[in-house]
């Protein structure tokens, strides 16, 4: 298994290249802000051939450089319904401008080829399957997907801006809902085995284990009704 990321643009959003092996076909994770040469720069790097992108959310630094990449190579953009619109209206995903310096580096709209995911739906790319789970909290639209164990790796979990070390994705931009992000924790996160690695959106990687015993947003929901968490969270 080969797994290549990298933090991009002005937000450092982790964008992953993710192959069999190298010299191999690969999907890419959440091409952000000015991801395009550093992807580049990973295919070369690794020869590998990229078949799709699959997106975890709308936010403008997980998705600005989904054009670009997929009209280089020809490949689908994958995103859940709720947060498409956000290809085309970056603006409405954070609730104000983000300036006119930094949209004008940016090509907004879709790709050719846009294709939908859906709560446990099971994509087969590049010889790799990857579980989708519907996870809003930090958007409507907000997904992870997750990587079976093999004997030779333990599961993989890209988490987007729903899970990160010591803290989760914020909750107070349009579409955020901490009910829901709290739910999402408890639903998609909490059944993982302790063993299972986090790649999230920001930040470095983690387990399922170390999150479970020291992130307090992850100790709240295991901890049932009642329980409170205070913490800083992190995201766009």
């Amino acid at each position: 298994m080969l797994i290549a990321g990298f933090p991009a643009g002005a937000w450092g959003t982790n964008c992953y290249l993710v192959a069999p092996a190298a010299g191999e076909e690969c999907v890419i994770i959440d091409p952000g802000h000015q991801a395009a040469e550093g992807v580049e720069e990973a295919l070369k790097k690794h020869r590998l051939k990229p078949v799709a992108v699959v997106l975890t959310h709308g936010h403008i630094d997980h998705v600005a450089s989904v054009v670009p990449v997929c009209g280089a190579h020809g490949v689908p953009a994958w995103i859940h319904p709720e947060d498409r619109y956000m290809l085309s209206d970056p603006e409405k995903g954070i609730g104000r401008s983000i300036g006119m310096p930094l949209l004008g580096e940016l090509t907004v709209g879709e790709p050719d080829d846009v294709l939908e995911l859906a709560d446990g739906a099971r994509l087969e790319l590049a010889g790799l399957e990857l579980s989708v789970a519907h996870a809003p909290g930090h958007t409507r639209g907000s997904v992870t997907f997750r990587m079976p164990e093999t004997a030779e790796i333990p599961s993989v979990f890209f988490s987007g801006d729903l899970l990160f070390a010591g803290s989760i994705g914020r909750t107070d931009l349009p579409g955020g809902s901490m009910d829901d992000m709290l739910a999402s924790l408890a639903r998609v996160c909490l059944p993982l085995d302790d063993s299972t690695v986090v790649l999230s959106g920001h930040g470095p990687q983690t387990t399922i284990g170390q999150e479970r015993a020291t992130n307090p947003y992850l100790r709240q929901v295991a901890a049932g009704p009642g329980a409170h968490a205070d913490a800083p969270r992190r995201g766009m």
